[in-house]
């Protein structure tokens, strides 16, 4: 039996490589924009999300454990994804700077037909962001992957946070670790 994470964020593979895990990856043929989902809240998304990458890798390695998760940003009920281009990251930071909003993964764990998924929540406050500062920040980093178009790892835009640091990043590893546990892993 081994760990299979249905995932290409390098940012959830370095986590699980700090934490120690061998895995292997297999990417799942989800497309998360082919979707008509904008009916559900954003703790409902990041679980169907996670649940149909996992469940997708799931349904050719039964005997493994597969590992499955989404990320998205939340700002007063606006759900906040990868952001199409540098101008739609500038948008999305704009919006947040010096205000609060929530970080949602969605975790979904399968082994041998059964999937256990559950969320968890982070909040995030940023600075007050100046549009020079935002600017700076985008010609620093790439953030046209990231939930909300920002990494709290890339440090500049966040002020304080609630929660989970690893949430924030894209995998609650606390979490994570306890539940891998129950199979083994």
């Amino acid at each position: 039996m081994k760990l299979i994470l249905a995932s290409g964020s390098p940012r959830r593979k370095e986590l699980l490589k700090e934490a120690g895990y061998e895995y292997e990856i297999i990417l799942a043929d989800v497309d998360e924009k082919d979707k008509e989902l904008s009916h559900l809240g954003a703790e409902e998304l990041v679980k169907v999300l996670s649940k149909e990458k996992a469940e997708y890798v799931a349904n050719k390695h039964l005997e493994d454990v597969v590992l499955g998760a989404d990320t998205i940003v939340e700002l007063s009920g606006e759900i906040l994804g990868k952001p199409k281009d540098i101008e739609d990251a500038i948008q999305m930071l704009s919006k947040m700077q010096g205000r609060w909003h929530n970080v949602y993964t969605g975790v979904t764990i399968c082994n041998k037909g059964q999937s256990n998924t559950f969320v968890v929540k982070s909040s995030v406050k940023f600075h007050p962001l100046s549009e020079q500062q935002i600017k700076e920040y985008l010609d620093k980093h790439n953030v046209l992957d990231k939930a909300g178009a920002y990494g709290i790892q890339d440090g500049m835009v966040v002020e304080t946070y609630e929660g989970s640091y690893t949430n924030i990043v894209g995998l609650p590893m606390e979490k994570v670790k306890e539940e891998l546990n129950k199979y083994g892993v």
